[in-house]
């Protein structure tokens, strides 16, 4: 006859009169509250690497919650043998998930090999000696609790303890590295983690150190202490690109608390229960409250900001027609008076004349290209025009434009070289727009670059086309590269180098690129170190 312990068997595997009633109202809120947030941020965050792992701790945890609940329930030893030891099993596993998860949040890539074998040799122990007497010894029938050996009650707190310090070491050692503007959110989500964990431990070692399992079930606060920062980051931050995470956990923790309200079998349980439900809905209703004045302001702000991009849009237009006719106009009519001093319209002129009219006609040649620069621009932010898309071969443009302009760049001194690696460069696009492309990279390396060289060069790289020139000139600050590429935006010492420099060359550029469906950016060690500007296009085979 099997020996049980001294209460009747639990209804459902998990209903028991030796469950005290308020244990349903701190395991199953934290159960929801933990998968709500992880199937949120897993389907929302596009089921990213982070928003698995997320996904994962919280099913781990959810799992852990709930076995808690069989055993508080069970009248049968060897179901306290068994669900016990999945809870070491798995109890260790949420933290070495844990600093993956933060590892991915901060460094966005995976963690090495190396270091996930390391981890794995950690987590061993635990499952090489689950079924021996190192981890569970038996079962004390008055209370069936665990009678736990030295790997339940010695390594795996060991074991969580070091992973909580290699979290916050994990921190630390990127603290610099870390971008300023994600170190705040980084610290919050650091800290949520920490604390979730914290509460974790400390639950399990109460139990484990004095017996006292029922003291150690505040542990499990932990997890909505957790969410509660998840949820204060995607409201500031808005981290993993989700909204109103907070609200959504809270009141449906809400709603299962006001309906566990008429399951509680005590007024003195009623009470407690609906003193956390308070908590909760003041929380909840603080964060709708300025969600929807935040919400407010932010639609006054819009409609105001459209309204004066309207205003800008008319005015820009206006501003486009007066140069496109007026001011282009009056530098074409010029053109030709300076021309006609040139070429004898206006009669003998003298050599000094005939000097300061080709200055002039230059002048006016470089004011008309910038006017036309100005106006693509426009014509390119509106769509004012359709390109000529055409399957073409983009080797040939780079080779012609490498023509064209050597002469210029030989001229100055600078040494002109061509890396054109052989293979397929056929892409879809547009012939003129691409040249344009082309010539404004090489036209600004020999433009900022006083002495050295200047390589353009051209390779294959799977599906994809790179062009790219490099320059040894006058180099790049980190200011620089963000504005680089944006509307008007110029080096700190183009101007110095190019006084004709408008910044509009490599918007238009940019433009010009993405329409094609590719990208451009540029590289540079810093100022007086040259730089490398590059275009990638996809190729249509």
């Amino acid at each position: 006859m099997e020996l049980l312990c001294p209460w009747e068997s639990p209804t459902y595997f998990f209903f028991s009169s030796n469950i005290p009633t308020l244990f349903f109202y701190s395991h199953l809120p934290a159960i929801i509250v933990a998968l709500l947030a992880g199937f949120i941020v897993f389907f929302k965050s596009g089921k990213s690497k982070a928003g698995s792992t997320l996904l994962i701790v919280t099913i781990l945890f959810s799992l852990w919650t709930f076995f808690d609940l069989i055993l508080w329930a069970t009248n049968r030893p060897d179901v306290v043998m068994f669900f016990w030891s999945l809870q070491i099993l798995l109890e260790p596993l949420v933290y070495l998930l844990c600093f993956y998860l933060l590892y991915l949040f901060i460094k966005n890539h995976d963690l090495s090999f190396k270091w996930k074998v390391f981890g794995t040799l950690l987590y061993s122990p635990i499952v090489l000696l689950l079924p021996l007497k190192f981890n569970l010894l038996g079962v004390d029938l008055a209370y069936c609790t665990a009678i736990e050996g030295i790997v339940a009650q010695y390594f795996t707190y060991a074991l969580e303890g070091f992973l909580i310090l290699s979290i916050v070491g994990l921190v630390i050692y990127h603290y610099r590295k870390i971008d300023v503007s994600r170190r705040i959110e980084i610290i919050i989500f650091c800290l949520g983690i920490v604390l979730f964990l914290i509460a974790f431990s400390s639950g399990n070692i109460i139990g484990s150190f004095t017996e006292n399992w029922a003291l150690a079930q505040a542990g499990l606060i932990g997890m909505p202490i957790f969410v509660g920062f998840l949820g204060y980051m995607v409201v500031r931050f808005k981290t993993f690109n989700i909204k109103l995470i907070a609200t959504q956990v809270l009141m449906s923790t809400i709603w299962l608390l006001v309906l566990g309200v008429l399951l509680v079998r005590s007024i003195e349980n009623v009470r407690v229960v609906t003193a956390l439900t308070l908590i909760l809905v003041t929380v909840a209703g603080d964060l709708l409250i300025k969600s929807v004045i935040k919400e407010v302001k932010q639609r006054e702000e819009l409609a105001r900001l459209n309204t004066e991009l309207q205003e800008s849009i008319q005015q820009r237009e206006s501003l486009v027609h007066l140069i496109d006719h007026k001011v282009k106009g009056s530098f074409t009519r010029s053109k030709y008076v300076y021309a006609g001093m040139l070429d004898g319209t206006f009669g003998p002129v003298s050599d000094e004349v005939k000097k300061r009219a080709q200055e002039g006609l230059d002048s006016n040649d470089a004011g008309i290209k910038t006017i036309d620069l100005v106006l693509n621009v426009a014509n390119l932010q509106k769509g004012g025009f359709k390109y000529d898309m055409k399957t073409l071969d983009f080797k040939e443009i780079v080779n012609e434009s490498i023509a064209d302009k050597r002469p210029a760049i030989d001229a100055k001194g600078l040494k002109f070289e061509a890396k054109i690696q052989e293979g397929n460069y056929v892409v879809r696009g547009d012939t003129f727009w691409l040249k344009e492309v082309v010539n404004n990279f090489i036209d600004n390396a020999g433009k900022y670059t006083k002495a050295g060289s200047v390589t353009a060069g051209l390779e294959r790289k799977e599906n994809k086309l790179l062009f790219w020139v490099k320059d040894s000139g006058v180099g790049l600050t980190d200011d620089d590269k963000k504005i680089l590429f944006t509307e008007g935006g110029r080096g700190k010492n183009s101007v110095k180098v190019n006084v004709d420099s408008t910044g509009y060359g490599l918007y238009s550029v940019k433009l010009i690129v993405e329409a094609h469906g590719g990208r451009v950016w540029a590289e540079s060690a810093g100022p007086g170190t040259g730089s490398t500007f590059f275009v990638e296009l996809r190729a249509v085979a």
